[in-house]
């Protein structure tokens, strides 16, 4: 597929699973619906991580390869934050690394998605006050810089698509 339709379809995957996750947390109590939004959001995570794998992976294959792998596990049956926020990390990284998107919403996507890798583990180690709670209000201060990273780069990859990776001068990409 070309490097722009992925760059698109990975915009619009941005934006229907943050649309999915969402609906599926205020239908919570409707089991049908919460599940049916449940399976498409792990479609969701699976299709990110395909296309985001193919738009960065001249920046970095195995970092590439990793954040792939990690939105595979993050649409597993279970609780999948951690491997969502390595995964975020991965590509931020390469996005910024590759110079694919603003800088400043790269940086942006590379601190809130390593915050979340720092701050989930915490959570679930029951220091920040214990496991993750969606109506607690420390909760949603820690995922907000990345709901607004991942609607910004949502709308920039469907409107805007990615430059390609071209190494500069003495930096080199993937063999």
């Amino acid at each position: 597929m070309a490097f722009m339709t992925n760059a698109r379809i990975a915009g619009f995957a941005f934006l229907f699973y943050i649309a999915a996750g969402i609906g599926g947390m205020a239908v919570a109590r409707v089991p049908h619906a919460a599940e049916t939004l449940g399976l498409f959001t792990a479609l969701s995570a699976v299709v990110l991580g395909v296309t985001l794998y193919a738009i960065t992976r001249e920046a970095g294959r195995d970092v590439a390869l990793l954040g792939l792998a990690c939105r595979i596990v993050e649409a597993a049956p279970g609780d999948g934050t951690f491997f969502f926020a390595v995964a975020s990390t991965a590509f931020a990284w390469l996005l910024l690394r590759g110079r694919m998107i603003p800088a400043a919403l790269a940086w942006l996507g590379l601190v809130a998605s390593a915050l979340l890798v720092a701050l989930i583990p915490a959570q679930q180690f029951g220091l920040l006050g214990g496991p993750m709670n969606w109506s607690s209000t420390a909760t949603w201060i820690a995922w907000l810089p990345m709901l607004v990273y991942e609607i910004g780069l949502g709308l920039w990859l469907l409107v805007r698509g990615a430059r390609p990776f071209v190494p500069v001068a003495g930096e080199s990409g993937n063999p």
